[in-house]
């Protein structure tokens, strides 16, 4: 048994110096949110959050955080990955709360110009583009962003909170059936 923990122990190390490498190290400290890229290059600045990009990243960690819980001793690595999760989700959250009133006219209006935006600005989470400047409806990363958030206790949800998470839901439903 101790031959199988100790194995487990190994591959859940190698797994985390990867994911540190790869994810954590490039997640903005105050925001929570993760660069598609570090590169500026003539084309343009990647280093931007996309939605999408934050969400599926995290998922990583979030994994790895769970497959930790197995190990007694695992170092503070499954409460440093676990608050990762928990810091880019708010990120993403408050981000998006900043668009609160674009969802609500987007309940009367369908417009794509009143979806939420697919991208912030790492540094700040403010968006980055305007709003007929790129379609922005994304809606399988909001809709798979919205059930984690609600599952984060940790999150400590005010009831401003609360009531955007429940606009997101109607705004994920309504697309989906037009």
């Amino acid at each position: 048994m101790a031959i199988i923990t100790s194995q487990l122990q190994t591959r859940l190390d190698d797994y985390y110096r990867q994911i540190k490498a790869v994810i954590l190290n490039r997640q903005n400290p105050i925001t929570g949110l993760l660069p598609a890229s570090t590169a500026i290059t003539a084309h343009g600045d990647y280093t931007d959050a996309w939605v999408r990009d934050n969400v599926y990243s995290i998922l990583a960690v979030w994994g790895l955080a769970l497959a930790y819980r197995k190990v007694d001793n695992d170092n503070g690595r499954r409460f440093e990955l676990e608050h990762s999760v928990v810091k880019l989700m708010r990120g993403l959250l408050f981000s998006m709360m900043r668009q609160a009133h674009k969802v609500e006219r987007f309940k009367h209006t369908q417009s794509l110009l009143d979806a939420l935006h697919a991208n912030y600005n790492t540094q700040t989470g403010d968006i980055v583009v305007g709003d007929e400047q790129w379609g922005h409806l994304q809606l399988d990363a909001t809709s798979l962003c919205q059930p984690k958030i609600l599952k984060q206790k940790k999150l400590l949800l005010r009831a401003s909170h609360v009531s955007l998470m429940k606009i997101f839901r109607w705004y994920g439903h309504r697309v989906y059936i037009y």
